[in-house]
């Protein structure tokens, strides 16, 4: 059964309503600081939510293009996932012992591997833990221990995931792995070598190319990268960049890492975010939409990796969570709606005419730089000077989110790299309701002139 169509919003008290203010109140005695800032900043308290609507305590109906940071794929309490969750949590929860679920999710899997071969799974309950063991088997896989990684790369918040990011958020988080290392990422709205693509000839890569072969110590087990980069702004570099960054690998004698956890399952309107560009990786990590909404993750890679010592010796690279009943039947209706109601080529049409939506604002206000995207996966850069490109300062982002809050509107533009991800089950009316909210915001802004510095 599908998702709702033409979903709208539905205001009837101001946001957050009285309700949700006094249950905020009460969880903020206990709430530790620190929890994620959409959630904290929209005040809101969910009562309950279908495809791309949330309704809350109060009986507000807002829509929802963030869905948890591109977890919700299916939309909200989808009925055939919801359906599978409760017929195996009657059944069985827990171990670690094969279920008919878990053999139902390796095969469908394997009908949709990123690449052939890349079949053999490993599951994990979290993005990071996937990461931390694709970086342990590289390592096993190799018997080197270097890492390389991009500027402007999110794989997470463990400590060997962490040192590989690339921004300030590591800062006083230190010290980090030995042998990490960032190498320029082709985003071409800010390049990172001051070029222009296409005449650059993906000079950023070349930077790379070179960093990696003087400043490491010749030891390199793998090379991560995001396909399409999500934390950073929903970047979409140019088709040349992931085979540049493939062949540095190689050269290297080093892994090609695809982290896949926001790009995989039909986000970019493919299957995976490496098929916009031919790229076969060694080690694909998986996370966000491969639960559809239960804390689940995967590792995928080849027979002859996957063996490698000690990663492939009992118990070294399981997770007490990973796998069990419940998360493998949610992993498994995950990969059912996506097969059966057709979400990857939902997300490439429907995508695509919310960018053709989207594109004019470039010239339609004076604080929209640039507009981006692939699939559902969709950005607007906010800036005050549109030659120089300043971002938007917080003060301003934040205030745009809320009067999107206000008006019925759950977006991610309290960051001026806006990103605009929706469930992959929305339809293309509510794509466009939740668009003319946005439209009323942004016409405000031009209005009232709070972009200006």
């Amino acid at each position: 059964m599908p998702q709702p169509a033409n979903q709208n919003r539905r205001l009837v008290t101001p946001i957050p309503g009285p309700r949700s203010q006094a249950l905020r109140a009460r969880e903020d005695e206990h709430l530790a600081p620190g929890a994620q800032g959409y959630a904290l900043m929209a005040g809101v308290v969910v009562d309950h939510a279908e495809g791309t609507q949330i309704t809350d305590v109060d009986g507000n109906q807002l829509l929802d293009f963030i869905g948890g940071i591109a977890v919700g794929a299916l939309g909200h309490s989808h009925p055939t996932w919801v359906e599978a969750i409760q017929k195996q949590a009657a059944r069985a929860a827990v171990g670690s012992l094969t279920s008919e679920a878990r053999v139902e999710l390796f095969e469908r899997f394997a009908r949709h591997a990123p690449a052939n071969g890349v079949h053999r799974l490993q599951m994990y309950s979290g993005g990071a833990e996937a990461v931390e063991s694709a970086l342990r088997l590289a390592k096993s896989y190799t018997g080197k221990y270097e890492f390389v990684s991009c500027w402007g790369g999110f794989h997470g918040k463990t400590m060997g995931a962490l040192s590989l990011m690339g921004s300030t958020f590591k800062d006083k988080l230190g010290p980090m792995v030995p042998g990490s290392h960032q190498v320029p990422y082709a985003d071409c709205y800010r390049c990172p070598v001051g070029a222009s693509y296409p005449s650059c000839g993906i000079a950023c890569a070349e930077v790379a190319r070179k960093y990696v072969k003087v400043a490491t110590a010749g030891e390199v087990a793998g090379i991560i990268v995001e396909p399409m980069q999500g934390t950073a702004g929903n970047i979409v570099p140019p088709r040349e960049f992931l085979p540049a960054m493939k062949s540095i690998a190689d050269e290297v004698g080093a892994l090609f890492i695809a982290d896949e956890m926001i790009t995989g399952l039909g986000r970019t309107g493919t299957w995976w975010g490496i098929h916009h560009t031919g790229v076969i990786p060694d080690i694909v990590t998986i996370g966000k939409a491969v639960g559809g909404g239960f804390p689940l993750s995967a590792l995928a890679t080849t027979d002859a990796i996957a063996a490698a010592k000690p990663w492939s010796n009992a118990s070294g690279s399981s997770s007490s969570y990973g796998g069990n009943p419940l998360a493998a039947a949610a992993g498994a209706a995950s990969l059912r709606i996506l097969e059966d109601e057709g979400l990857v080529d939902n997300s490439r049409r429907v995508g695509e005419v919310m960018l053709h939506e989207l594109e004019p604002w470039v010239d339609r206000y004076p604080f929209v730089g640039t507009v981006r995207g692939a699939g559902m996966f969709l950005a607007i850069e906010l800036v005050s000077d549109k030659v120089g490109k300043t971002p938007l300062p917080r003060k301003v982002t934040e205030r745009i989110f809320t009067e999107c809050v206000r008006r019925g509107l759950l977006t991610m533009s309290y960051s001026a790299s806006f990103r605009i991800q929706p469930p992959l089950t929305t339809d293309e009316a509510t794509a466009r309701n939740g668009l003319a909210i946005l439209r009323e915001v942004f016409d405000l802004v031009d209005r009232e002139g709070w972009w200006k510095p």
